[in-house]
């Protein structure tokens, strides 16, 4: 993401229509293309609040870490002078607010969370140049390139023009997220939303409410960088309407995907505990989506912390976020088939048509069909860096979110972390209109992330 908000269906005078009610939040409006089969109906107990429970302890020890090589190269250019602290960074240095001490530099929980920090941009940005495009064109761009099955940045170079012009890359993107343009991580929501609650737990604590992201979005998320389910949201609260009406109403969008991508600082900051990341991942998604989106949020939470935990492989990591989602919803059905599908079959491309041909019918950036495929590249590339992203992304759909999901969860898995190759680029330097954050290292960003694990 991201994306412009498509049209909701007129009700009376005009107006969006306002979905089913809050009494059945779980059937959310879908809006599949014109011409799609039906959504099937979901599953009888969907709207039951999630059964949040612990998974059975990890049992194989993995230490990621990120990018072995010297870090020189990651630093902002000579003379582009100081980059921007965060806010409370000067606390952070001298033990943190409410007297919270800092965790130490360089220790395994934040090498660890630094990796996954730059894992998510990496997917994000490998995501960003295809987003919108049929699968098809993704397939195509690559081949052109000598690029598939995806194992590296899109390029435009020795594209022919006429796949080019078939095929145009996302306008928005494609200046800042091409092999031949990348300089620095730019600014996505896909990020945002992580700095954004990096920032509501530096300010309220691992014990914030609902009201507090809703607060903490007026004051600091511009609604220009909010879009479908969150830009209703964020409406509604500006009409005087609170939480949890502000997901209900007037929101088609309630089922899509944006409360995943804000799921991760929730795992990231209960290493090994599922159960509390999805516990503050209801919370924050509460603000805006109900059923199958509020579930994928819970689902990313509890993997990322059992992932965070330094212990789990991959799949005991997707099986506790599994534990945390309804099991007869979609979104459970969804993401069982999908793990299932990942693991019959060794062409990547011939698990992404299943998915297509089952799932095709929802939106593009509905949060059933979105997960499913995460879950199924993170299988299939067995918690490999390099081919976790890649497989995500080369899946179509939602692409830059899918990307930065798996490259999240697979960056703490997998032993080697990110690699140099992918890293680079970034220099160590991600831009965002969240204040106070704009040009801030991924390496400072672990260091305050690993401070708000260690609070209570």
């Amino acid at each position: 993401m991201p994306y412009a908000i498509p049209p909701a269906a007129p009700g009376p005078g005009g107006s969006p229509a306002a979905p089913h009610g809050p009494a059945d939040p779980a059937r959310a409006a879908d809006h599949p293309p014109k011409g799609a089969a039906p959504e099937p109906a979901p599953a009888r107990g969907e709207h039951r609040p999630a059964h949040i429970t612990q998974p059975a302890p990890a049992r194989a020890a993995r230490r990621p870490r990120y990018a072995a090589e010297p870090r020189a190269t990651e630093r902002p250019p000579h003379g582009a002078g100081p980059r921007p602290t965060a806010p409370g960074l000067a606390e952070h240095r001298s033990g943190g607010p409410d007297g919270a001490a800092p965790a130490g530099r360089g220790s395994a929980l934040q090498e660890r969370l630094e990796a996954a920090w730059v894992g998510r941009a990496v997917g994000c940005l490998l995501g960003k140049p295809v987003e919108k495009l049929p699968l098809g064109g993704i397939r195509a761009l690559a081949r052109a390139a000598g690029n598939w099955p995806l194992d590296d940045w899109f390029t435009a170079r020795g594209v022919p023009p006429e796949v080019l012009a078939a095929h145009p890359w996302n306008r928005r993107s494609a200046a800042t997220s091409l092999a031949e343009n990348i300089d620095g991580m730019p600014e996505d929501d896909d990020l945002n939303y992580p700095l954004l609650n990096l920032l509501l737990l530096r300010r309220h604590g691992k014990r914030f409410t609902t009201a507090d992201v809703a607060r903490l979005w007026l004051d600091e998320l511009p609604a220009g960088r909010t879009f479908t389910a969150e830009r209703i949201a964020y409406r509604n609260l500006l009409l005087g309407l609170e939480p949890p009406a502000t997901a209900t109403h007037r929101n088609p969008f309630r089922e899509w995907i944006g409360a995943l991508i804000r799921a991760d600082v929730h795992g990231w900051t209960n290493p090994g505990d599922p159960a509390a990341a999805a516990a503050q991942a209801h919370r924050d998604a509460s603000l805006t989506h109900t059923g199958n989106g509020l579930y994928a949020a819970l689902f990313a939470a509890a993997a990322l912390a059992e992932a965070a935990g330094g212990r789990a492989d991959v799949h005991t990591a997707l099986r506790a976020g599994l534990a945390v989602v309804p099991p007869r919803s979609r979104l459970a059905e969804a993401v069982r088939h999908a793990v299932e599908t990942a693991g019959r079959y060794a062409d990547f491309d011939r698990v992404v048509d299943h998915l297509h041909a089952r799932y095709g019918h929802y939106h593009w950036v509905h949060a059933v069909p979105n997960t499913a495929l995460v879950a199924a590249a993170l299988t299939h590339a067995d918690g490999d860096f390099t081919r976790s992203v890649c497989r995500a992304v080369s899946g179509g759909w939602d692409t830059d979110s899918n990307g930065a999901t798996a490259g999240s969860l697979a960056a703490l898995v997998d032993p080697a972390g990110v690699p140099h190759r992918w890293s680079a680029p970034l220099k160590n330097r991600l831009a965002t209109t969240v204040p106070g954050f704009d040009g801030i290292g991924f390496d400072t960003l672990a260091q305050l992330t690993a401070q708000e694990a260690a609070r209570p």
